[in-house]
């Protein structure tokens, strides 16, 4: 049986920071004379990391196995991080390893002083041919284990002699997975897939040079003992002493998204939006509660900074309108100089408004937000009705946003944060499928079916509105071209500039109205919408013919999948068109 212990309660202020996870693995037999060195190295690995990105909570994950993993744990726990404890067995068989009594005592010890403890479950396939069975059952659970820290941490803390190894689930094997996602021995090579062939942040590995008290060669002849690298699948430069620009960026979007998280944090828990109605609790494993938990904070967030932004567009476009009427006005009306005055005001009240929402980064935030949001969902809700990977060493965030910018790599690390523990056990209950298809599937008013049908006619609605803009403004200049072809020769000075002033107004109402449309995306989403509408919709019809479990569950996955590609389209087309183009767009006017 899993001891695994409950997620966390976030319900807490300081618990809002999201965690900055550091997974160790590294040799059981580590030299004594090298102890207090990795120490020393250790201890400022987490300091630095705590200062750089003082708003996470650092994070560390270890099995606590005999050496390496002991030691960090120690670090980690002087220096008061989180400590999470995956064990690769149930309990009663896992303390069967530490032979030694002070190494079980250590292992208690710090068991006890761990936020989290539980095992990553999995069957053990037959031994290949050729490898002992009794081996192949020892072995295969540390492999496991192994691929499950890769997966899960930010980062990888290695304390290893650099020098390759055929032991399966070894520290050597764990660091090749972690780059290159193969083990030898344990997973295939005909899994390779897109993912390899893509640059990501999931192979930052920070190095420790160690001896071994088995080998008496020493580590790696290229490296120097007790030296220390930042090691990742760069090829120009593999190993750095700085950490990696990329990975560096990628942190400080997590770090801005838990300072967010932390500012707001009392206001998020009285206005978050649930996925998990009273009733229904029963039907969530106890590990989604943390995804969902997560999802709250996302979802909070990516409407506060939503409403920002359509805020600034209002204003900008708004102050658009000023600036064109006043320019119509002085130029056709009378040379009055309020209305210059007026149009420098507008100007740059719009100016003020695009200055303060590009600062704060309002229209990024909004869009990595709610791609996040709507990541957490498709992981919550796969998690729930026990939806697993068809390669099952990738998880839920694996895939997603795999094609995009690499800084969006961020929303990935979130992503692995919230789903350790439903990773870890996978669920297995039925009513957990029934709950997905109730709330997430939905039907013609309820869940994701009902919402997209709703918002597919609010949108159409809003784009039919833009419509009749355009054609009230076109009727307008017909009737002020045949007014002028009429009597044109009779109209007076004043009642030829109020024309003027009143056909140029009305085509600027709509150039004003065309550019919001344009501004926040119409179109698109209802292109967005009504193809989330069609899949949902698709999803229920199937579901409803589903006659088992593991059926449905294939569907859930293809309908999750179908709905993180078409996010990560959304952030991608929305990102190329910034809160920026407004201004390029109002001075072009």
């Amino acid at each position: 049986m899993s001891q695994m212990s409950p997620p966390a309660d976030l319900s807490h202020k300081e618990e809002y920071a999201l965690p900055l996870v550091i997974a160790v693995t590294g040799h059981r037999d580590l030299v004594d004379a090298e102890l207090e060195s990795i120490r020393e190295t250790t201890r400022t690995l987490f300091e630095d990391l705590g200062k750089r990105f003082p708003s996470n909570r650092l994070t560390l994950m270890s099995p606590l196995a005999e050496g390496a993993d002991q030691l960090v744990a120690e670090v980690a726990i002087e220096l008061g991080l989180d400590l999470i404890v995956p064990m690769p067995k149930p309990m009663e068989e896992y303390v069967k390893d530490f032979e030694e009594k002070d190494v079980r005592e250590k292992f208690d010890s710090l068991r006890e002083k761990a936020s989290h403890v539980f095992e990553v479950q999995g069957e053990i396939p037959p031994a290949p041919a050729g490898i002992d069975p009794d081996e192949w059952e020892y072995n295969y659970p540390y492999a496991q284990l192994g691929i499950f820290l890769c997966g899960h941490c930010h980062i990888l803390l290695a304390l290893w002699d650099g020098k390759h190894s055929t032991q399966m689930g070894g520290t050597a094997q764990v660091i090749q997975f972690h780059h290159d996602d193969i083990m030898d021995g344990v997973t295939a090579k005909t899994v390779a897939s897109q993912e390899l062939l893509i640059d990501d942040e999931s192979d930052l590995v920070f190095h420790i040079v160690c001896s071994r008290r088995s080998d008496s060669s020493g580590p790696n002849p290229e490296l120097k003992p007790l030296d220390w690298w930042w090691y990742t699948k760069d090829r120009v430069n593999p190993r750095s002493k700085e950490l990696p620009q990329q990975h560096a960026l990628i942190f400080q979007r997590t770090s801005e998204f838990s300072a967010d998280a932390l500012m707001f944090a009392d206001d998020i828990e009285s206005g978050k939006w649930s996925l998990i109605e009273g009733d229904n609790a029963g039907s969530v494993p106890e590990g989604a509660t943390l995804i969902e938990e997560m999802y709250s904070i996302a979802d909070w967030l990516a409407i506060h900074f939503q409403k920002k932004t359509l805020r600034t567009l209002v204003i900008t476009h708004v102050m658009g309108f000023f600036m064109g009427l006043m320019f119509i006005l002085y130029s056709d009306m009378q040379t009055w100089r309020i209305f210059l005055w007026v149009f420098l005001v507008a100007f740059l009240s719009g100016a003020a408004a695009q200055y303060m929402a590009n600062r704060g980064a309002w229209h990024r935030k909004y869009l990595d937000y709610r791609t996040l949001a709507e990541g957490l969902r498709v992981q919550f809700y796969w998690a729930v009705a026990g939806v697993t990977n068809e390669n099952k060493w990738k998880f839920a965030h694996d895939g997603y946003l795999k094609s995009q910018n690499p800084e969006i790599g961020w929303i990935r690390n979130v992503m692995r944060v919230a789903g350790v523990h439903c990773d870890a056990k996978p669920n297995s209950e039925l009513n957990g499928v029934n709950f997905t298809i109730k709330e997430w599937v939905g039907s013609e008013d309820l869940g994701q079916l009902g919402y997209f049908k709703r918002k597919s006619r609010e949108r159409i609605e809003r784009a039919e509105l833009t419509e009749k803009f355009g054609r009230a403004s076109l009727l307008v200049s017909v009737a002020s071209v045949l007014l002028f072809l009429v009597i044109g020769s009779n109209m007076s000075e004043l009642t030829e500039s109020a024309v003027m002033v009143i056909l140029g107004s009305t085509l600027l109402v709509y150039a004003v109205r065309e550019g919001y449309t344009y501004a926040t995306g119409t179109k698109e989403l209802i292109r967005q919408y009504e193809f989330m509408l069609s899949i949902f919709d698709n999803a229920h019809t199937r579901l409803e013919l589903a006659d088992n479990i593991a059926e449905k569950r294939q569907i859930l996955a293809a309908l999750g999948q179908s709905a993180l590609d078409e996010h990560s389209d959304w952030i991608q087309m929305n990102r190329e068109r910034s809160i920026e183009e407004v201004e390029v767009w109002r001075m072009g006017m």
